[in-house]
């Protein structure tokens, strides 16, 4: 919750979007909005505009169904953030139908980027990314990588391509944040001068990341050293979250033996905003600031 000085923002409610159902992604409604998008009456306006291309698929989940995007409100925060840090390198876990590779490319590539790299799990998603990424004109400048998170991270560091990331965007499946911090942690891409957004800090929640990011030194090293003694993460989450993947990618599991860098020293505060249909959430923003010898 917000701290005793810090005031909620407002919520815009004539920009909320469509009710969330029970089942609200993975139903075809993905290839709905690429319908909807290519037959849109101003799509000669659309084409080569990440900000038209934006405002239609708002459109869709506004009039048509919901759809699980960053959204407006939470994307101005990381947006900012982008404007900040100038990432030469920003990477995406979960890229869904790509209002986020959009949103941030578009603005990592005005901010002077190199690359923007978009991992996304589920193939059909990813071709929907892509081709939307191609209709607004950013696909020379974001990267769509198929697979699952750790394993493409992995790849991409052993390829030579991925080195360092100066900014990372979390919006995947709520278990694997941890793990994969820490994989980029032992990989030796999160450095002094990183920084990382988490989304859905509170809808859902991620109380083992929140706990991560947020623990001194010490307190990691304890943790790495009783790490065998742990449960998996994925049991602090309810089984709506935990299995929300199994129809298109099957029983997920976790490396929980990755161990990262506990000596980095970070500093992460919550910035609180709202979800796209206007429930409360936050972006939990972490900076690494140093690392202990």
């Amino acid at each position: 919750m917000p701290g005793p000085t810090e005031e909620l923002p407002e919520f815009d409610e004539k920009k909320a979007y469509a009710i969330q159902e029970d089942t609200f992604f993975d139903d075809g409604r993905e290839i709905e909005l690429l319908h909807f998008i290519y037959s849109h009456p101003s799509i000669r306006d659309i084409r080569g505009s990440p900000t038209r291309l934006l405002e239609a698929i708002d459109e869709f989940a506004r009039t048509k169904k919901y759809l699980m995007n960053v959204g407006d409100d939470k994307g101005k925060i990381v947006v900012a953030l982008i404007e900040e840090v100038k990432p030469q390198v920003m990477v995406e876990l979960g890229g869904y139908i790509g209002y986020s590779a959009l949103l941030f490319g578009d603005a990592a590539r005005k901010a002077g980027g190199r690359m923007f790299y978009s991992l996304e799990r589920n193939a059909e998603f990813a071709a929907v990314i892509m081709s939307l990424l191609n209709l607004a004109g950013l696909d020379g400048f974001v990267k769509v990588i198929v697979g699952p998170s750790a394993d493409s991270i992995g790849r991409l560091y052993a390829e030579g391509v991925l080195n360092h990331i100066d900014l990372m965007f979390l919006d995947h499946w709520k278990p694997a944040y941890t793990t994969d911090l820490k994989l980029c942690e032992q990989l030796k891409l999160i450095t002094p001068g990183t920084v990382l957004a988490a989304d859905n800090c509170i809808k859902p929640g991620n109380p083992p990341y929140l706990e991560y990011v947020r623990s001194s030194v010490r307190e990691k090293r304890k943790k790495c050293e009783q790490e065998n003694k742990r449960e998996e993460d994925t049991d602090a989450f309810a089984s709506r979250y935990k299995d929300q993947y199994i129809k298109s990618v099957g029983v997920e599991t976790l490396d929980t033996q990755v161990k990262g860098n506990p000596k980095l020293i970070y500093e992460s505060k919550m910035i609180h905003s709202f979800e796209p249909s206007g429930v409360p959430d936050g972006i939990e923003i972490t900076r690494c600031v140093g690392e202990e010898t």
